[in-house]
């Protein structure tokens, strides 16, 4: 079996606004939504190496959690730590904006830490869900250490935190010492607003310093795709192959009315690694996660959302 590797954070969520309807709504939230994805699209042959550190606190329910995953791999790294796990209340304003206040205090991974645990992984996934799991000098020795390919969501990395706990947007300092140390690179359309004021600029510079796909998932109108043909996910000697940037809009299926979009990009992550790591072409790949991105605005939680997005039926 190969192995991905899955860095990220449990979150458990209040979301306020969601449901007009109803009250705050309490769930678990962040790296959840994509291992929900991972579990629902991962190909055979591969299996999930959570790297994930969870406060004790919630312990018990975050092992609930994972226990409910098929393809999570029995040598797992599922640390426990003293501090309070991270929480997050979502207050939605409209559909698609919302505000995050941020409490808790799980720590990121230090290289001593993150080290010895992936030297059987094949593939890493980094999802930026507290903007903390890795500081950039770690990240730096996990690229010199690890030959295999590196996927991240940027997403909170490009978050502040107030004195109050609301995370407010921040540009990236020093993003031309992180960018190298990624394959492909997944950003909103806020977020590479934060990385300069010019989007095909940016995608160049990041292009000509180690980054080989950059994904900029728009919401409602898909996914816009910049990378130097061909790409290959797993063959990173491809990396710096000259030629034109090639880039193109994949457009995403009609949304339904009344949507919950939390999440969404943590399912398009998801499941764009797994295709990839399933060898599906580029854009047929980022069609397939804007499609379960889209499947994913109508069901409330990561609980058994890979029974919903497989369009199965959860067991009772």
């Amino acid at each position: 079996m190969k192995r991905l590797g899955v860095i990220g954070t449990m979150v458990w969520d209040t979301i306020h606004g969601r449901d007009p309807s109803m009250g705050p709504i309490d769930e678990w939230g962040g790296i959840a939504y994509a291992l929900a994805a991972l579990e629902a699209e991962l190909p055979n042959g591969w299996e999930i190496v959570p790297l994930i550190k969870v406060g004790r606190d919630l312990a018990p329910r975050a092992n609930e959690f994972l226990g409910c995953l098929t393809k999570r791999s029995a040598a797992d790294r599922f640390v426990e730590v003293t501090e309070p796990n991270n929480r997050v209340t979502l207050r939605y304003t409209s559909a698609t904006r919302r505000t995050e206040q941020l409490s808790g205090g799980v720590p990121g991974w230090s290289w001593e830490e993150l080290g010895p645990l992936i030297h059987d992984v094949d593939a890493i996934y980094v999802n930026f869900i507290s903007g903390f799991e890795l500081q950039l000098e770690t990240l730096q020795y996990l690229r010199h250490g690890f030959g295999g390919p590196i996927y991240t969501d940027l997403h909170s990395l490009l978050l502040g935190v107030a004195p109050t706990g609301l995370r407010v947007p921040r540009p990236l300092v020093d993003g031309a010492k992180w960018f190298p140390c990624f394959d492909v690179v997944q950003v909103n359309e806020d977020e590479i607003s934060l990385l300069g004021p010019d989007p095909m600029a940016v995608a160049a510079h990041a292009l000509n310093i180690g980054v080989r796909l950059l994904v900029v998932t728009l919401g409602d109108r898909g996914a816009v795709y910049f990378t130097v043909p061909p790409f290959d996910l797993m063959n990173r000697t491809s990396t710096h192959l000259a030629g034109p940037i090639y880039s193109a809009l994949i457009e995403a299926p009609s949304m339904p009315p009344d949507c919950d979009p939390t999440g969404c990009g943590d399912v398009f992550g998801g499941t764009l690694i797994s295709r990839l790591l399933d060898e599906e072409p580029l854009e047929a790949a980022i069609h397939h996660a804007n499609r379960l991105a889209a499947r994913n605005l109508t069901h409330k939680g990561a609980t058994n959302l890979q029974y919903h997005l497989r369009g199965q039926i959860a067991p009772r």
